[in-house]
């Protein structure tokens, strides 16, 4: 599997903290041409005394990630969606059916948190909205006693947050190791990013680590100073300012 070990990234650890980063096509849906090509990263972030987890972004074979957590003695309680794009959620996508939240909760019913400005999306995209909820900026998800803080960050998507837990922070398409999320798909807007980027995620400190959506870079994951001091997105001229 792709999880980075913590101890190499700057991360202070909880004992409690059940924390895994799998990569689609390779430690998951492995047989998915799709998974394969598009590199998703699905997180599962889980309190090993109360064996409870939550999923960030399950896609493409929810069977596969049960399997995991299941083998792991975790039990699934909530999935924490970053956007509504179908590789994240499910849904339709350049003339494919992507499997995600909708095929989930076919199997297990646990509730599915979005930010407030996502939720319509979030609904179109995978056919589910009694099982949303929705947040606002701040809020936290609570798994066991691990405690997950959700920042909205738009841009990429209106709606598009991220997520903050013993000093990792799980971006989604708000960023990557190299570069940030496209901006010129519906509902994206450079300005927001750029503020997202450089305002919503000050509050990140450089000793956090950085997990992204996808694997568009060598590494999976890497501090978020080194991220703000090589990365492209955080310099002014490139955004025109």
């Amino acid at each position: 599997m792709t999880s980075t070990s913590p101890s190499t990234n700057s991360t202070t650890e909880n004992d409690r903290l059940y924390f895994k980063q799998l990569l689609s096509g390779e430690d998951f849906a492995e047989d998915d041409q799709m998974a394969q090509q598009m590199v998703n990263f699905v997180y599962l972030i889980g309190d090993k005394k109360t064996k409870e987890a939550l999923v960030i972004d399950p896609a493409y074979n929810t069977s596969n990630i049960l399997k995991i957590l299941e083998a792991d003695d975790m039990k699934l309680t909530g999935v924490l969606a970053t956007h509504y794009h179908p590789d994240h959620v499910g849904g339709e996508m350049m003339g494919f059916a992507l499997e995600g939240i909708s095929e989930l909760l076919e199997q297990i019913q646990v509730p599915i948190h979005v930010q407030q400005a996502e939720a319509e999306f979030v609904e179109k995209t995978t056919g589910v909205s009694d099982d949303l909820v929705s947040h606002s900026s701040g809020d936290i998800v609570k798994v066991g006693e691990i405690e997950v803080e959700l920042i909205h960050t738009p841009g990429h998507t209106p709606g598009s947050q991220c997520f903050l837990t013993e000093n990792r922070l799980i971006s989604g398409d708000t960023l990557f190791l190299r570069g940030c999320g496209r901006t010129d798909l519906p509902g994206g807007s450079a300005e927001e990013i750029y503020e997202s980027l450089t305002t919503r995620l000050a509050k990140v400190p450089d000793e956090a680590v950085l997990f992204p959506g996808h694997l568009y870079s060598p590494e999976p994951s890497a501090p978020m100073g080194e991220t703000r001091a090589n990365n492209q997105v955080f310099n002014p001229r490139f955004w025109g300012k």
